[in-house]
């Protein structure tokens, strides 16, 4: 059975514990919950009936990946941030000005991206043409990048926000940003060994 990453925090800066527990250990966790069923169903499931109409094995798999991608958006979200947040510096700031040209052209990018999406925004890191990009996903199995390393992801359903904002998105944005964690950004690019191309 998948384990539940618990947080490291309590209380971020304009994200309430309330809004954190809600989001973490009911949202969250129920997605790790479902994708260890998917999982479990999936080893009996009859293949012999599968078809592109319908069939419980076609199903399955069309679920798997929504539910799995609720787990790794929803961790890689709450990895990213961190109490009072630090400044991007680093090899992520490096990345970020030579690919858009300035740290404040990324983040009103970013920050437009989070206005005009419904589910998540992803910094990923595009393995095949070696570069950053900011990009929108509708809903957790749709708008991801095949090849890209996410690097940095910011959770836009209202379910984000809403018992600390109600419909005000641009003021969750607003706090998300109080509370990014760069730190370990720069650790994924390490992991990843992403560098600079020559």
């Amino acid at each position: 059975m998948r384990e539940i990453k618990k947080l490291t925090y309590s209380e971020l800066n304009g994200l309430s514990s309330k809004q954190l527990a809600e989001h973490h250990d009911v949202l969250y966790a129920g997605y790790v919950k479902k994708i260890g069923e998917i999982e479990d169903k999936l080893k009996t499931a009859d293949l012999s009936v599968a078809n592109a109409t319908y069939s419980e094995f076609g199903e399955l798999k069309r679920e798997e990946t929504f539910a799995l991608n609720g787990v790794k958006l929803h961790e890689g979200y709450f990895d990213n941030m961190k109490p009072n947040g630090s400044d991007c510096t680093g090899r992520i700031r490096e990345f970020i000005e030579r690919d858009f040209g300035s740290y404040e052209a990324w983040e009103k990018e970013f920050r437009a991206a989070g206005l005009a999406g419904r589910g998540w925004v992803v910094l990923g890191y595009d393995l095949d043409e070696q570069k950053l990009r900011n990009v929108l996903c509708d809903a957790h199995n749709h708008g991801g990048v095949w090849n890209m390393a996410a690097l940095f992801i910011m959770d836009i359903y209202e379910h984000a926000y809403f018992l600390d904002y109600g419909t005000g998105r641009k003021a969750y944005i607003d706090a998300f940003f109080k509370n990014i964690d760069w730190g370990h950004v720069n650790g994924l690019l390490e992991k990843y060994n992403i560098r600079p191309v020559p």
